[in-house]
């Protein structure tokens, strides 16, 4: 199979995007007959640095369709399978996507790219809600060859090479910038990359100049690893032939049947051992849309608060966001329980710091629930997230006893162990709290409480101003249309504690709430499936 790389020239000067497009152009006509693959870098369409959303949406509308048409043509001329990476558009907007044509110019298939840069989303505004659901990698066939995908930088994001393997590809296509990377830098993702999925990597990108050393390393990696031609930053055209199908195995451990790298690896993977992952995954709360209906104590209309069976049916129903209250044990253990005495919710008596966690172990945490909950054992801020991390955010309200939680640190030890700090923020309506977690603990969000007294109450937003909180959980009964106005004025989020009322809950989300609380999960979370959904970026 011959392969072409074209690696036209990138400029930052914006007023130079027609004769960079020329480029491209040409090397589109220079392409022969004799060719079987073509590949061009990415944004194509966008062919120098675009500054702003509108000189992006100007490039795309003068050049996209003209690219894409002389896409096909070359792809008809050539008799040449051809990847080029445009816009494409779509109801929900504009994504950045990976173009197949086959050898007749038709449109084999498309690959979205899954990884955008913050700047994609919140400047240029791409589409990004499909890279938020469980997906299999991309996978387009073309004349019995598997071809896999990537796009810049989705490279960087080695834990997806794994399930690239799975699909046996024979050719991963990455239409890439990487403006940024040295040559070395390039080869070395893109020999791990190929090594690890026992496919050829066949990158194009472009070149920042010819003299740089970064940018540009348009490439041909074979399965084994070895580099078999590297642009460099050389502007130009490169061709070179290759065997797809040609593969490598290697003995899968001592006296063992040759087999490819990823086959030998999978027979050890421990997937518990890495960050989480899976179709569970949700997204993190800077990327939650709003509205949102958050589960108080769990869905507790239909199982014990704060308990295990309580979260997981509210997060099995669909709740983005759940609550549950923190308490610290005798012996420093974190418990998840609403009152600081175990009469309502237990068999015991008494405060809950005045047990350890092994003597709250022996009472009986469901019982006075229901029957068939008899026997359940108070769950510990632990297995709350061994169970539930990054499969919704959490409000966690911190209950302190009257007095700083000496045991702090080890909330945030367990938070970052189960690699949750972007699903989590902190509710309190305790001012000496608040203080503290603003100076010990900023990375993780604030949410300012209503406070204990009325006064309190209706001065939560400057309270909030005041610790830096991003959030306020207004209390239902101590807040009106101008407290909601002035949050959103200083770019605070508002929480409303709570309705479990249909009718009510319209009416806090006409007014501009953005999360309300409820005990009664799946029929206040009807009340918000039709609104328009927002982000705050």
């Amino acid at each position: 199979m011959k392969v072409c790389l074209i690696q036209p020239p990138y400029y930052t000067d914006y007023s130079r995007s027609e004769e960079c497009f020329r480029f491209e152009l040409n090397a589109l006509d220079a392409c022969t007959d004799d060719l079987d693959l073509i590949i061009m870098p990415e944004s194509c369409d966008i062919p120098c640095l675009a500054h702003s959303r509108e000189e992006n949406n100007a490039s795309v509308a003068r050049y996209n369709r003209i690219l894409l048409d002389k896409v096909s043509e070359t792809a008809r001329r050539c008799h040449a399978m051809v990847f080029v990476n445009a816009r494409s558009f779509h109801e929900s907007g504009v994504r950045n996507t990976t173009y197949a044509f086959d050898r007749n110019g038709q449109i084999a298939g498309q690959y979205f790219k899954q990884h955008l840069t913050p700047g994609e989303v919140t400047k240029l505004r791409l589409d990004s809600d499909y890279s938020f659901e469980h997906s299999e990698p991309t996978v387009i066939e073309m004349e019995g060859l598997r071809f896999g995908f990537l796009v810049c930088y989705d490279f960087y994001f080695y834990e997806a090479f794994a399930n690239m393997a799975r699909q046996n590809l024979d050719i991963i296509i990455g239409c890439s910038h990487q403006r940024s990377d040295t040559h070395l830098s390039l080869e070395i993702m893109s020999q791990f990359l190929a090594y690890n999925t026992n496919a050829y990597v066949i990158r194009s990108s472009v070149s920042m100049d010819e003299q740089s050393t970064i940018g540009g390393g348009s490439m041909v990696v074979a399965p084994t690893g070895e580099v078999l031609t590297n642009m460099g930053s050389r502007i130009g055209m490169e061709i070179i032939d290759i065997d797809p199908n040609a593969k490598y195995y290697k003995p899968a451990g001592f006296g063992n049947p040759p087999s490819a790298h990823y086959e030998y690896i999978e027979k050890g993977r421990r997937p518990w051992k890495y960050r989480p992952g899976g179709s569970a995954i949700s997204r993190h709360d800077e990327i939650m849309p709003y509205p949102r209906i958050c589960a108080h104590r769990g869905f507790n209309t239909i199982a014990p608060e704060n308990s295990l069976p309580a979260f997981g049916a509210a997060v099995a129903m669909g709740a983005d966001e759940i609550e549950f209250d923190l308490w610290f044990t005798k012996d420093g253990e974190v418990v998840s329980m609403h009152d600081s005495t175990l009469d309502r919710v237990s068999n015991g008596t008494g405060k809950i710091w005045e047990y350890t966690l092994a003597e709250l172990r022996e009472l009986d945490f469901g019982i006075k629930c229901a029957e068939q909950f008899k026997g359940m054992k108070i769950p510990t801020f632990e297995e709350i997230l061994q169970k539930f991390a990054c499969h919704c955010v959490m409000n966690i309200h911190l209950k302190t006893g009257g007095e700083k939680p000496e045991y702090l640190g080890k909330v945030i030890d367990l938070i970052k162990k189960y690699d949750c700090e972007k699903y989590v923020y902190f509710m309190t309506g305790d001012d000496n709290l608040l203080a503290r977690l603003q100076q010990e603990y900023p990375e993780i969000p604030r949410c300012c409480g209503s406070g204990s007294t009325h006064e309190l109450r209706w001065q939560i937003v400057d309270r909030a101003i005041r610790y830096g909180c991003k959030k306020v959980q207004l209390r239902k009964g101590y807040f009106d249309q101008s407290m909601i106005d002035k949050a959103k004025a200083n770019g605070i989020i508002t929480n409303v504690f709570w309705s479990d009322d249909p009718a009510e809950a319209k009416s806090f989300l006409d007014m501009g709430i953005d999360t309300i609380l409820t005990n009664d999960y799946h029929r206040i979370a009807q009340v918000a499936a039709g609104r328009e959904k927002y982000i705050y970026y």
